[in-house]
């Protein structure tokens, strides 16, 4: 299996998170990639790939053109307004204000327009590193494209929680949406993604949520009690012509393999009879049970069960990183799935 990786997403590091009334050290951290990368370099899991550099448009097919536009240049009009540091929202809308047409055209009024938390910060190479990860992302795509049984684009920063014109959750541009989309967009008439991730993909639901030619089926922690919050209940099942098409199975704290293996092999069977000629994986593996920020009890060799029972679907498979962040075990419990699936 080849995979994509490429050393520019060491230009993202915002070194701070608020988590719980703290300021702590950010869990996601260039590390994160480093530790997956050396992992499959130890079992010679396949060829590790540069990506090319691609234009803008096949991102625009997913974000807006306003919202790249203000990734690419807000840290420079951070600095125009005299201030120090990273990039961080000040506020954001509540619930009882009435929505916008626009983006507003002050600084913070942007910021608090096109975030929902503050779970990352932007730096002056954020956008680069951003950049960079959608390019691995498509080019793990494209490798599948070009008759690969599967790939790994090894993506940092991660990406599902971004939608079309907002970032949050460490994701900043959807790399498994802009997959999904380069996959449409050169063949395949339906695609699936399987979001695997301990934390809801909220922005992978918005981007597709009206739409009945990708289907999303997500395992995650209940947003009763879990970020993103809000989003994610199993009631939420699309809109319009994408009504049925979002499958979202939320799941209470504490659980173990077992119950995830149950609400997994339910998803399985309706990505199966949706019959998709080509699937994403967004390769989260925080369901880990020493996790630090995530509250399901999967072991290691879970991972390599997920891996075989994906391959078969037995169509072409990209899998692109997400979440994990128990560092000691992340890469271990990542290159699991990809040899359970190689050695299915």
């Amino acid at each position: 299996m080849k995979t994509f990786y490429t050393a520019d997403h060491h230009l993202h590091h915002s070194g701070m998170e608020v988590s719980f009334g703290s300021i702590v050290e950010t869990f996601e951290k260039p590390e994160r990639a480093e530790i997956v990368l050396s992992r499959i370099k130890e079992v010679g899991l396949g060829p590790v790939l540069d990506p090319q550099r691609y234009e803008r448009e096949p991102i625009e097919r997913v974000h807006t053109a306003d919202y790249l536009d203000f990734l690419e240049n807000v840290f420079a009009e951070w600095r125009a307004a005299g201030r120090d540091g990273e990039v961080w929202p000040y506020s954001w809308r509540h619930r009882s204000m009435p929505p916008i047409d626009s983006p507003p055209s002050g600084l913070d009024a942007r910021l608090s327009y096109y975030s929902f938390d503050m779970a990352g910060s932007i730096t002056e190479t954020t956008w680069q590193a951003a950049r960079r990860a959608a390019d691995t992302a498509l080019a793990g795509a494209d490798a599948v494209l070009a008759g690969d049984r599967a790939a790994f684009s090894l993506c940092r920063p991660p990406g599902h929680h971004a939608g079309r014109d907002f970032f949050g959750g460490y994701c900043y541009l959807n790399n498994a949406a802009i997959a999904a989309q380069r996959l449409r967009d050169r063949g395949h008439d339906r695609v699936a993604i399987f979001d695997i991730d301990y934390h809801h993909g909220n922005g992978t639901q918005e981007i597709f949520y009206d739409r009945a030619d990708v289907l999303l089926a997500s395992l995650h922690g209940d947003p009763d009690f879990e970020f993103p919050f809000h989003l994610g209940y199993a009631r939420e099942r699309g809109a319009g012509p994408g009504e049925g098409y979002n499958l979202n199975y939320p799941l209470p704290a504490g659980t173990g393999w077992a119950e995830w293996r149950d609400a997994f092999e339910d998803a399985h069977a309706r990505i199966r009879d949706f019959q998709p000629s080509a699937l994403v994986v967004s390769l989260g593996v925080d369901t880990f049970k020493d996790d630090p920020i995530s509250q399901f009890m999967l072991e290691g060799g879970h991972f390599l069960l997920i891996g075989a029972r994906i391959a078969a679907f037995d169509v072409p498979t990209l899998f692109v990183m997400e979440g994990g962040y128990a560092v000691e075990a992340l890469g271990v419990n990542a290159v699991n799935v990809l040899q359970g699936f190689e050695r299915a």
